[in-house]
């Protein structure tokens, strides 16, 4: 039984520019939905439908299958629905017999892998003919009447139960459908048959539909991205900031001292001795930033303004992939080089837009272990 994974994602977007190529946890959200579909058991071909040349790149990146959807399906008015019978006919005409389907949104940026997998199963399984996401929710109910008065819409307004003796409802989060093709071809829409819900964290019930969204996103990816391994194969990383906590104590002639961690000294040692590649980035000129490069072992690169061309000058020099590099920053001038690698990784106190660009939220400060931190998702075990 195939089971295809369609995630509409066009360009256009009038309250969040370009959102389905906006970070969340430095990764872009159409990305973040690949990723999903990819890592759930039972889905056979994850597909982006889009009309946008860049969307598509990225979505390509990801390990998506792009179908290009035309202009009179990627207005605002075009609806999902015939997003999906476009796809699904696009690949009727390339030899994909489809017979379920996953409809993700990629503008819920947590959409839980293992409850779209126990979805897709219920569906190959003949349980259930549509499945929804949905949270579990005690909440009391209210709607506006035309009198502006309010009105209860699931209790009773003169009868509050204590949430243990109330019937629990459920919200649907609109992170994924999965239903049969047939069905959904006979029906036009997402919900026929034998419905059935798929139970989800409330956490991750959050859509993107304008910027104050995506910043609670943001926060959200940071509390609650899971520690795997990071796979790279090169270390970079800011100083001030990184290394020290960012500040500094000036003596009577000027002379610069910083705070530094062992820690961090030691999780270089470890890094140096595996064999991983390292490098200290700086805009500093301070002879500090020397001095401890030194004293750790590592080359540097200081008094740099573009990080971005030393950085992709650095990598080329030792054959080295952007992809397959992890740097460290906690200010906005890490931002242009955050932006290139694999693995743009922040501090924990690290600055609310460098955050936002991370890939990895530490859970460390800087010059309280942070880079320590990172070898050991680095080196693993």
């Amino acid at each position: 039984m195939t089971t295809v994974a369609i995630i509409p994602a066009r360009g256009g977007s009038k309250q969040v520019p370009r959102k389905n190529l906006r970070r969340v946890g430095g990764v872009p959200l159409v990305a973040r939905a690949v990723q999903a579909a990819a890592a759930a058991g039972g889905i056979d071909l994850v597909v982006v439908s889009t009309d946008d040349d860049e969307i598509a790149e990225v979505a390509r990146a990801a390990g998506a299958t792009i179908v290009r959807r035309p202009a009179e399906l990627s207005g605002d008015t075009a609806s999902s629905e015939s997003a999906i019978l476009h796809a699904l006919d696009e690949l009727g005409r390339s030899g994909v017999d489809v017979e379920v389907v996953a409809f993700l949104q990629a503008t819920s940026p947590f959409i839980p892998s293992d409850a779209l997998a126990d979805a897709v199963a219920l569906v190959r399984a003949g349980a259930a003919d549509s499945v929804f996401s949905a949270h579990e929710t005690y909440g009391f109910l209210w709607r506006r009447a035309r009198d502006g008065q309010a009105a209860a819409i699931n209790h009773d307004a003169d009868h509050r139960p204590r949430r243990q003796d109330r019937e629990p409802h459920y919200l649907e989060t609109g992170a994924f459908y999965v239903f049969t093709a047939a069905g959904f071809r006979r029906s036009g829409h997402r919900f026929f048959g034998r419905v059935a819900i798929a139970e989800v964290p409330e956490w991750s019930a959050i859509e993107i539909d304008d910027e104050q969204q995506l910043a609670i996103a943001r926060a959200l990816a940071a509390l609650h991205q899971p520690r795997h391994p990071i796979p790279a194969r090169a270390v970079v990383t800011d100083f001030d900031g990184v290394h020290t906590d960012d500040t500094a104590l000036i003596d009577a002639d000027g002379r610069e001292r910083v705070r530094v961690s062992r820690e961090d000294g030691m999780g270089v040692s470890l890094l140096r001795r595996a064999g991983v590649p390292m490098l200290i980035l700086s805009t500093e000129v301070n002879p500090v930033v020397r001095a401890r490069a030194d004293k750790l072992r590592v080359p540097v690169l200081h008094g740099i303004e573009d990080k971005e061309q030393a950085l992709r000058g650095w990598a080329a020099e030792n054959g080295l992939d952007l992809a397959d590099i992890a740097y460290l920053g906690n200010d906005v001038n890490d931002l242009p080089a955050m932006r290139i690698v694999g693995w743009p990784v922040a501090v924990a106190d690290a600055h609310p837009r460098v955050i936002a660009a991370a890939r990895v939220v530490l859970t460390r400060s800087g010059g309280d272990g942070a880079v320590r931190e990172l070898v050991e998702r680095v080196l693993p075990g």
